[in-house]
């Protein structure tokens, strides 16, 4: 559990309310592609007593916090941190009283502190950011988390960062689960994994006893539902990410991929192959009878809903090729989006509402989006082969995973933002595919 705090401006760094100053200007356009990156320092954040916590001294805090506040700012491709190595040190009455000359090569400072009793009690973490030509402060906030959840409070940290400097909504305090690739191309061992929106925090949730494939977070955050496959029976599982216990919802010796939660979280979406022709189907997320969404002679798959539940998006080769069909929640009225070159595949609705997320097939596999009436198509990577996107909680940012050329056919999960200028690659202990972007953390 996370607490907020909000912080006042004394030296002592007492909890209370704050503001925003009014004439703090400073801000990023995260749509603007040529936009140069806002320079911020990072130093390392201070603290007044060093004392010993299960995660470390709250000197060594200081600095590990400081470090993923740059990397997520660096990683959103809008920022040019640097710190906490190189930068000078800052005293604690510097934090809420900064010495500007200090960082007059910089637009923006980081500031804030650690505190904690020691042992097993909670540690607070302050930040603060600052316009340095100004002179002003832009935003504060407090966190009070337990030792083991101190990278918690530098993305939320980063999260108020983003937010106040481009006026979106933030999304480094969310997590990722995906499949855990091992074992030779034809013969691959599949797990599903969960982990921080970085890469950090990896653990592995099933043993790579049957195949696991396509989780997806339910919308409050407690589930996943993903598909098994084990002697020859298809399972839809429910993951409890609280208790790890699992829960069956359906199961089939038909084909049966791409489970989908709704917006409301009482449905599942999934596509479903029975005498050779497949289907999207709906069914509770309790389990029970699954209800027949598509009724084409055609291959229908990949369905996702839009974020108010009242339409579908799906793929379909009923015109001939792999195409995107948009449907309303109960099956009636499907029409194509899509029209240009190549196939269509694995659409996903940004949470934002205003665009699909799709693999565009045309020689290689890109990632790629358009608007939901079909318009405004834009490729935003060229890997050999980039697939299966899903989004940011913010609706800014995408995953997906890119698989190599070659024999071994190693698979990495990878980030682009919608200008397809800032990609990065997101470490796993193991080749990864099928991310899957949760809701931003309670």
């Amino acid at each position: 559990m996370i607490h907020w705090k909000k912080l006042a401006t004394t030296t002592a760094l007492t909890l209370a309310a704050f503001a925003t100053p009014a004439m703090a200007q400073l801000s990023v356009d995260v749509t603007d592609e040529s936009a140069s990156s806002l320079k911020i320092a990072v130093p390392v954040l201070p603290t007044q007593q060093s004392v010993q916590t299960p995660a470390g001294t709250t000197d060594e805090l200081g600095r590990k916090i400081a470090e993923v506040i740059a990397s997520d700012l660096k990683g959103s491709g809008l920022f040019e941190p640097s710190g906490p190595g190189g930068l000078p040190g800052v005293t604690v009455p510097e934090v809420t009283f900064p010495s500007y000359d200090k960082w007059s090569s910089y637009e923006a400072l980081v500031q804030g502190f650690v505190r904690s009793t020691g042992g097993n009690a909670d540690i607070t973490v302050g930040c603060y950011l600052y316009d340095v030509a100004l002179k002003s402060e832009l935003t504060r906030q407090g966190y009070v988390v337990s030792p083991g959840d101190w990278r918690r409070a530098a993305h939320k940290c980063a999260d108020a960062i983003y937010a106040r400097l481009s006026g979106e909504s933030p999304f480094f305090d969310s997590r990722i689960a995906y499949i855990a690739e091992s074992g030779p191309k034809d013969k691959r061992v599949k797990r599903l994994a969960i982990m921080d929106s970085d890469g950090a925090n990896h653990r592995f949730i099933t043993n790579g006893q049957s195949l696991a494939l396509t989780p997806r977070f339910s919308p409050d955050y407690k589930s996943i539902v993903y598909v098994s496959y084990l002697n020859n029976r298809v399972r839809i599982y429910v993951y409890d990410i609280g208790t790890g216990k699992q829960r069956l919802v359906t199961e089939s010796s038909n084909a049966t991929f791409a489970p989908r939660w709704s917006p409301d979280g009482r449905n599942i979406l999934f596509s479903m192959a029975v005498a050779g022709n497949t289907d999207i189907y709906r069914v509770s997320a309790q389990g029970g009878a699954p209800v027949r969404l598509t009724t084409s002679p055609a291959i229908d798959v990949g369905g996702s809903y839009s974020p108010d539940g009242s339409k579908i998006v799906f793929e379909s080769d009923r015109s001939g090729g792999q195409q995107l069909y948009v449907m309303n929640a109960d099956g009636s009225s499907q029409q194509r989006i899509s029209h240009g070159g190549g196939r269509y595949a694995t659409p996903e609705w940004s949470p934002r509402g205003d665009l699909i997320a799709f693999t565009k097939i045309s020689g290689d596999f890109k990632v790629a989006v358009m608007s939901p009436n079909g318009g405004n198509e834009r490729i935003l990577t060229n890997g050999w082969q980039d697939e299966q996107p899903t989004w940011s909680p913010n609706g800014r940012v995408l995953q997906f995973f890119r698989t190599s050329a070659g024999r071994s056919g190693g698979s990495q999960v990878w980030q682009v933002d919608l200008t397809g200028v800032n990609e990065r690659r997101i470490p796993t202990p193991l080749n990864g595919s099928d991310p899957a972007w949760g809701p931003l953390l309670p």
